[in-house]
């Protein structure tokens, strides 16, 4: 609310600066995220050439839902990304709690902008740096491998092997980054907790158990929650730069099946039907786990 007697103009006016710097954010959020809600009509349309539409409904769903390669693409991101909340959300939070422990200031710092480092590289430099290193000819990996008497494994074309791969990279690029929101909450804990719980005699560990998790709990319930509203995306840039001829049937998902079928195919319906459907879970998933937190934790989204 505007204070009284002070026009929304004037408050322009006065902070423009500020207004400068968001206005791209805010451009970019108004075109790719909010303008393409409107076009999501296009999953109960015929898309034609020559405009309008025509109407069809339900129709695209029951094409999409009719053809096998929609519920293998499913299952492919189901898995991917049930694996990187198991293995790769808890990373950053032990992350965070080891730099705590750290009391050397510059030794810490040392730590964080090399763990922090990756998250600055796109996926086309670290998938180039990944394929490198699991070559099985030349890769750093498969020397060691074989200087250790185990037979070369080709990683990226390994069915068995490629959704590990996707885990392990993830790790690498966002665990650091994503520690950083941990380890603010874990400073705005208050220090006579601390205090308090060393007066009681409880020792580092203790201290952790009792006093950091605790500080941070209503952090990773908001993380996890935000997290599983993109649970069916399991990350387009990753898996398109990674992804060949061989491993594409284990790691194709449901971002890659509408990127063909948007752009290859040019059957928009059925990508934006696709997408629909990725949308609406993902809505389910990030309500049904507010409330689940809300119930164990007391702590949600809103």
């Amino acid at each position: 609310m505007l204070p009284s007697g002070v026009t929304f103009g004037a408050q322009v006016r006065q902070w423009w600066p500020y207004y400068a710097m968001m206005a791209p954010g805010l451009i970019f959020f108004i075109i790719w995220h909010y303008v393409p809600i409107w076009e999501a009509k296009m999953a109960f349309e015929q898309v034609r050439i020559i405009p309008p539409n025509i109407w069809v409904g339900l129709k695209n769903f029951q094409v999409l839902f009719s053809s096998p390669i929609f519920y293998q693409v499913l299952a492919n991101t189901l898995i991917i990304s049930g694996m990187k909340i198991i293995f790769v959300f808890p990373v950053p939070i032990i992350v965070a709690l080891l730099l705590n422990e750290i009391r050397s200031g510059k030794l810490r710092g040392t730590l964080q902008s090399a763990i922090y480092l990756p998250h600055f590289l796109s996926w086309v430099v670290i998938s180039g740096v990944f394929i490198a290193l699991l070559s099985p000819t030349d890769g750093a990996v498969n020397q060691i491998q074989t200087a250790l008497g185990f037979q070369p494994v080709s990683y990226m074309t390994n069915t068995g092997t490629i959704r590990w791969v996707l885990v392990i990279s993830e790790i690498w690029r966002s665990a650091g980054w994503d520690s950083l929101l941990y380890l603010a909450a874990i400073f705005a804990i208050d220090p006579q907790l601390y205090e308090a719980a060393e007066m009681d005699g409880a020792n580092r560990w203790q201290k952790i158990w009792h006093v950091t998790i605790p500080g941070i709990v209503p952090t990773i319930a908001t993380l996890f929650i935000l997290n599983m509203g993109m649970f069916l995306s399991a990350d387009l840039n990753q898996v398109i730069n990674m992804q060949n001829d061989v491993n594409a049937s284990t790691i194709d998902i449901l971002d890659t099946y509408v990127y063909r079928l948007g752009l290859s195919t040019g059957e928009y319906a059925l990508a934006t039907a696709a997408g629909l459907f990725k949308a609406v879970i993902g809505m389910i998933l990030v309500i049904t786990s507010h409330l689940v937190s809300k119930k164990l934790t007391g702590k949600g989204v809103w």
